[in-house]
């Protein structure tokens, strides 16, 4: 099957990212995401012979995701690209390439749904310790950084994009709150705890001045040349604090904001807060912790109580 697409399927491709881009205000990962899902279903209409996009139909819709699926593509990955999709007809039916949204009742298949791997609370306290004992004792300032990016995202559940992007002016320490722009660019306050504040200070105070270089900016946490830390750093320095910690399989910074809102929930947190807390755009993505919550009730018990 040929990898290229035809001239008018190129600029099809080309409006439907600009729309994205502008009408939509998608991520650059997302929008990227959705193009390759278009390209990989134009391309399969290319080789089923269809060179029209007027001409699409359910059943070449069908036919792209069974195609997908033999391929070996998980469910998650088939029930995204459905999404894709769906938001590709829908616009090709409102701008006229299609007379109808052939896509409206294109059924996405189920994801199966995986909990989050969670620390304990010994656990998260144990690896916060560790990293703030390092900085005590090497006293450097990539030390006092790390403690204080590891302490911040336990503290508040932030995403790393959100930490890579922090400024100074957004950090609140009268009030102890951070400041971030989460996704679809939406602004939220999240709370912070004394220990995440006395690791901020440690670093900012004492070590961020040393990093500091002409195009450093505002930026809270800087990477050794001086420029904003990048998220691959922050996930490095995550995975090496945690995997250091005594019986911690692999996890990395998503495994800190999952136990941060499962800690919430189990220390007396309503469901709204930890939403708030989290940025989640819909309750029903909160809710996962619940269940999260609810294993952990039965693992501890099937471990403590004598006739479980």
């Amino acid at each position: 099957m040929s990898t290229e697409l035809s001239p008018q399927f190129e600029a099809l491709i080309t409006r439907f990212q600009r729309h994205l881009e502008i009408e939509r205000n998608l991520s650059i990962h997302t929008i990227r995401a959705y193009m390759g899902d278009l390209s990989s279903l134009l391309l399969h209409l290319e080789a089923l012979g269809v060179s029209e996009i007027s001409a699409l139909e359910l059943s070449h819709l069908r036919s792209w995701l069974a195609n997908q699926a033999v391929k070996g593509g998980a469910r998650t990955t088939l029930s995204r690209r459905a999404t894709s999709i769906r938001l590709f007809t829908q616009w090709a039916s409102k701008n006229g390439y299609l007379s109808k949204d052939v896509g409206a009742s294109l059924v996405s298949p189920k994801a199966h749904r995986r909990l989050p791997g969670v620390l304990e609370v010994h656990e998260a306290q144990t690896a916060m310790e560790s990293m703030a004992s390092r900085a005590g004792e090497e006293n450097t300032p990539i030390a006092l950084r790390d403690a204080a990016m590891l302490e911040l995202l336990y503290a508040t559940g932030a995403r790393v994009a959100e930490l890579c992007g922090l400024d100074l002016g957004d950090i609140d320490y009268t009030r102890h709150t951070i400041r971030v722009l989460g996704k679809g660019n939406k602004e939220r306050m999240i709370p912070m705890g004394k220990h995440a504040v006395k690791a901020l200070e440690h670093w900012i105070e004492g070590a961020r001045e040393s990093l500091l270089k002409p195009d450093s900016g505002q930026a809270v946490f800087l990477g050794a040349r001086g420029k904003r830390i990048d998220q691959r750093t922050v996930r490095t320095v995550v995975y090496e604090a945690l995997s250091a910690v005594e019986g911690i399989e692999r996890m990395g910074p998503h495994a800190l904001r999952h136990s941060a809102a499962t800690h919430l929930l189990e220390g007396g947190a309503d469901l709204r807060t930890v939403q708030e807390i989290l940025g989640h755009a819909s309750l029903a993505t909160t809710q996962i912790y619940t269940h999260v919550s609810s294993e952990r009730l039965q693992k501890v018990f099937k471990q403590a109580h004598p006739r479980a």
